[in-house]
């Protein structure tokens, strides 16, 4: 097959995929159709950027019978807030003419206002699995009448400890259904989880697990420190012809805040940061500024750019060097796209080196190292976390007062020095307060009345 219409669809989907400009299938799209069609379960193992949502949602939607129930019947997990946002998006414009409802859920937003989304009834549910499982736990939420269980992103839901909230969805999910699942690598953890719940599979791989995309051009500079990386970030950035739309991925969310304020002094409203942090008006917001043009560059951890498709990207630039090599796979995955050309730059310092030939490893193909422009200045400054830390041998001859308080030491209040020296508690009550301790001493009484 090597165009949309020699596949069997309905008039409203056909009118739908001309709208869009969707025209020739990718190959994950075109070995998935047929074989989710016959509802048998299905793992596709394809990079990041060869359409994976359209080759999952392209047939369901061509299976889905008109809606007769007031529950959904197909649900689609993937990891992360701002991948259901687009999956739900890209659904919609599929359905522009069919009668079916979609919704999203996800966590970090009013669990009232989805349950009102949820009673007004949906055929498609697609969602984050924290958030589903409390709806679904508190039979808001009804999930028996689910047919099709589509995983998308699945190594990077297992990366992020989603593993048992997985098989608690899986508990509450009729047995007889039919699972999908997609990943843009193979691990033994995805391995494992296949093993445990899906029925003989159909296997769909449109390229070995690590394999790079051939359109795109792989390159990387040995740099000292994080502060010459900067020099370096800084110096590439001002060329805006070529590095058109940025998407710079860092490990860490401090050091994403910090290199975002760095590059807005030198680009100013060019730059969009984008971590678990923000909010989600502010991520929401990032992304969209990134997609339409407002913003050229972007600073993102590795978890919140999992999966979203953004046309265009003219260029990756790893910052640090990922301990992963899944995790370099996904980063380079945002350039590219729909087969088109893109490039990716990685940035290692000495420490990284070996995570480097990792990937290098995993993919079997050597980055080509450029040279240091001779323009921009390599620096001496090391930040807080670049610096060793010297701690001092042991020195025997050192004098340590063994009694000396430690730093919590601190002298008791005076009202807590107070020592118990033993002796009757009787005695010491009548000494107090000059009566015996109970009102019904007979004998006390009595002699008070001699």
């Amino acid at each position: 097959m090597e165009k949309f219409s020699d596949f069997i669809l309905s008039p409203a989907l056909y009118s739908a995929l001309e709208r869009l400009k969707f025209i020739q299938p990718t190959p994950i799209q075109q070995h998935s159709f047929s074989k989710i069609c016959s509802g048998k379960d299905l793992v596709g193992i394809a990079q990041t950027g060869t359409g994976k949502t359209l080759a999952y949602t392209l047939p369901l939607l061509r299976n889905l019978a008109q809606p007769k129930q007031h529950s959904p019947r197909i649900l689609i997990l993937v990891p992360t807030r701002e991948l259901v946002l687009q999956v739900v998006d890209g659904i919609e414009k599929l359905c522009s003419e069919l009668p079916f409802k979609t919704i999203g859920i996800f966590g970090g937003t009013n669990i009232n206002t989805q349950k009102k989304q949820v009673e007004e009834g949906a055929d498609i549910v697609v969602a984050t699995p924290g958030r589903l499982y409390d709806l679904a736990i508190s039979r808001v939420l009804r999930l028996k009448d689910i047919q099709k269980l589509v995983i998308d992103e699945v190594d990077v839901m297992l990366d992020l400890g989603f593993r048992h909230q997985l098989i608690n969805i899986f508990d509450v999910l009729p047995e007889q259904r039919q699972n999908i699942m997609f990943s843009a690598t193979m691990t033994s953890e995805v391995d494992q989880l296949i093993s445990a719940f899906f029925k003989t599979p159909n296997k769909v791989s449109t390229a070995l697990s690590g394999t790079p995309l051939t359109n795109i051009k792989q390159s990387r500079y040995d740099v000292q420190n994080y502060n010459s990386k900067l020099n370096l970030l800084i110096h590439l950035l001002k060329n805006r012809e070529e590095l058109s739309k940025v998407l710079i991925f860092v490990d860490q969310k401090r050091i994403a805040d910090r290199l975002f304020e760095s590059l807005t002094l030198n680009f100013g409203n060019e730059c969009a940061v984008l971590h678990s942090n923000k909010s989600q008006n502010y991520r929401r917001n990032a992304i969209e500024e990134f997609r339409n043009g407002t913003s050229r560059i972007l600073v993102s951890t590795d978890v919140m750019a999992r999966g979203i498709d953004i046309d265009l990207v003219s260029h990756v630039i790893s910052f640090n060097t990922p301990e992963f090599p899944e995790n370099y796979m996904h980063r380079i995955g945002r350039t590219g796209r729909a087969q088109k050309q893109g490039e990716s730059i990685l940035l290692s310092t000495q420490k990284e080196q070996e995570y480097r030939v990792q990937i290098e490893a995993y993919m079997n193909f050597e980055i080509m190292t450029n040279p240091w422009p001779t323009e921009v200045e390599v620096s001496n400054e090391l930040m807080p976390e670049e610096r060793n830390i010297i701690e001092e041998r042991y020195n025997p001859h050192k004098k340590i007062d063994e009694d000396a308080p430690g730093p919590a030491f601190h002298e008791k209040k005076e009202k807590n020095k107070k020592v118990n020296l033993g002796g009757s508690y009787r005695k010491t009550i009548a000494k107090k307060y000059k009566k015996p301790k109970t009102r019904g001493d007979k004998n006390f009484n009595r002699r008070k009345r001699k």
